[in-house]
């Protein structure tokens, strides 16, 4: 199979589908690997590394995807490229389209076979999601820390305090592994950590891992409304697989907050978990309603390419190895995990959670 490794053009996304080592894996299981040119610059990988490697560097993007089977992402592609793809061509990436109804239509229209690593489940985990969690949940206690302080626009807390002064109060909505990651960073850094979950199993696992050293909260409405009142930083770690994410706190509730606080929407890419949450990008990250300050950036992760790239890759890879192998078809039947990933097959929508959120028809890939 032809795999080809496009570059991102997403606003500030500096990751990469795949790393030299990826794409000489590839190349040694009789596959031939195209990367377009610097695709992998800002990861930490020059263009001679994927020549050594054995792939070929392309320069013109539109003859790269038009002698591609099969395109290597991170990101959802953009709507200038859009036309870059042909019927039956294999896109594998992040899509996200739960959020996005224009792309899936895009897609669709194309006749593309797109597999999604965000709806690819193996044993009740998301094994391509799960990396990228981590980090943007460990992100999201570093970025929310820096806009409290005041010249960013925050009410000018320090998380951890200092001895004699009242430290940081950060509240986190969903104990999964966003939220278990930035509770880590929090208590790390010294705050006073919250965090609510819908699962007391989930809460029970939370609040013996760290000790005692965080508080764990059934996520009601009352008491999401009443941490969040008492907040300088809260994040927004809630996630339904391939679904839209439910919006937990309304712009009504802003006006009970603090004045300054933060509130970090890493649930952004399915449409986030705040209403009044919209997709900002690291060139202008946030935004202010109602005094609080909103940071909703789309594609955290991108901000660290080197460490996102080699977590991200790692867990790609032999999922797209079985997919360039055995073909789309093949890979569905024989593998569940990467069945659940496929969200739009040569103009149907295969994912049943994202054709319920988009009000879009759904057809199960065995019926078609």
């Amino acid at each position: 199979m032809i795999v080809a490794v496009a570059k991102e053009i997403k606003v500030h996304e500096y990751r990469v589908g795949l790393t030299p080592a990826n794409a000489k894996v590839y190349a040694k299981k009789g596959h031939i690997v195209l990367v377009e040119k610097d695709a992998g610059l800002y990861s930490g990988y020059t263009n001679e590394d994927y020549e050594k490697a054995g792939a070929q560097i392309y320069e013109d993007k539109k003859a790269m995807f038009d002698k591609a089977d099969m395109i290597i992402k991170v990101k959802e592609p953009q709507p200038s490229e859009y036309d870059l793809f042909h019927e039956g061509q294999i896109l594998y990436t992040y899509l996200h389209l739960a959020a996005d109804k224009p792309q899936a239509e895009a897609l669709m229209k194309k006749k593309v076979k797109a597999v999604a690593y965000e709806t690819m489940e193996e044993k009740g985990k998301l094994p391509c999601l799960n990396p990228m969690s981590e980090i943007a949940g460990r992100l999201s206690i570093q970025e929310g820390a820096r806009f409290l302080e005041r010249p960013q626009g925050g009410k000018g807390v320090l998380l951890g305090g200092i001895p004699g002064v009242n430290r940081g109060k950060v509240v986190v909505i969903g104990g999964g592994v966003v939220g278990i990651n930035a509770a880590k960073m929090a208590v790390g850094m010294g705050a006073e950590v919250t965090i609510l979950d819908i699962n007391p199993e989930r809460l029970a696992y939370l609040d013996d891992i760290f000790g005692g050293q965080v508080t764990t909260l059934y996520s009601t409405e009352e008491n999401i409304s009443l941490s969040i009142r008492q907040a300088d930083l809260v994040v927004g770690a809630v996630l339904i697989p391939g679904a839209k994410a439910p919006h937990l706190i309304k712009k009504s509730d802003l006006k009970e907050m603090k004045p300054g606080s933060v509130i970090v929407d890493v649930a952004v890419d399915q449409g986030g978990c705040f209403e009044t949450t919209k997709a900002t990008n690291h060139d202008d990250p946030v935004f202010t309603i109602d005094g609080v300050v909103h940071y909703c950036v789309a594609n955290m992760p991108g901000a660290v390419a080197i460490t996102s790239t080699q977590a991200l890759t790692g867990v790609t890879l032999k999922y797209g190895l079985m997919i360039a192998d055995l073909g789309v078809e093949e890979a569905v039947r024989q593998n569940d995990t990467i069945n659940k990933g496929l969200n739009v097959y040569m103009g149907h929508m295969t994912c049943p959670q994202v054709a319920a959120d988009l009000d879009l028809p759904y057809t199960a890939f065995k019926n078609i």
